[in-house]
């Protein structure tokens, strides 16, 4: 099925049909995706007094509680109301949900005793490309571990703050990232990229997103494609999301 959009001045081709899906669910049948220091999720049936609601226990329904935070445990979209005192929800900010998205892939350099992505790896995969959405593959990129990783206490790589300046000053709305955060796991609550991504110093960007852990197939070439982020409908700073890539035919 193809289904033409119209970015600026020109028209693209995509094929619904075929969509790229880069979201990490929840799924407590496995190891489930884990950071920041939780217990898993969980997914259970509701019992009321000895009746467990649950077709399997003779209900008429399935009818299950699921317990879990998105910033933890699922592929998950922010906004800028995760760090400010003001609440702020992605529900209310996040108004359109397609956009021309570039997927690039970064091997993330030593600096210390961390793994970090610098303005200049950026400034590389991106070059004059103009883009309302980037999304980033790190490597390694391995389906195992990085949908099942417990991230605690490991110190994941992270974008420098310059990083999150550029993609600011160069236009970009939405940064998809495969990794727990786009800051440093411990840093005194700094929160360097995050606040350089919303420009919290200046004009707040209240329609700009980040989308972390996310999973992108080393099948998916680098390169431009539509991106449908979408969202669950939560009036939170953070809401589980699917975010879906369309390759373009022309």
């Amino acid at each position: 099925m193809i289904a033409t959009i119209q970015y600026n001045s020109k028209k693209y081709q995509i094929d619904i049909s075929k969509p790229i899906d880069i979201s990490i669910p929840i799924d407590t049948t496995k190891d489930n995706v884990n950071a920041w220091y939780l217990d898993d999720p969980k997914i259970y049936a509701e019992q009321f007094g000895d009746e467990v609601i649950k077709v399997s226990e003779g209900a008429p329904v399935n009818f299950n509680t699921i317990q879990f935070n998105p910033h933890s445990h699922i592929t998950h979209t922010e906004c800028v109301g995760h760090i400010t005192e003001k609440v702020h929800s992605i529900n209310e900010n996040l108004k359109r949900f397609f956009f021309l998205a570039e997927v690039v892939t970064v091997a993330p350099e030593t600096l210390g005793e961390d793994e970090v992505i610098s303005k200049k790896q950026l400034q590389v995969v991106l070059g004059n490309k103009k883009r309302e959405a980037i999304v980033i593959r790190t490597l390694p990129n391995l389906e195992t571990e990085k949908k099942s990783k417990r991230y605690s206490n490991t110190n994941p790589p992270y974008l420098l703050e310059e990083a999150a300046i550029y993609l600011r000053e160069k236009g970009i709305e939405h940064l998809l990232i495969d990794l727990p955060s786009v800051d440093k796991e411990k840093d005194n609550g700094l929160l360097l990229a995050h606040n350089a991504f919303w420009n919290t110093q200046g004009k707040i960007r209240l329609d700009a997103t980040i989308t972390e852990f996310i999973f992108v197939s080393n099948a998916v070439k680098d390169g431009v494609y539509f991106l449908n982020l979408m969202v669950a409908p939560f009036e939170n700073d953070a809401t589980p999301s699917k975010p879906v890539l369309y390759k373009i035919l022309n």
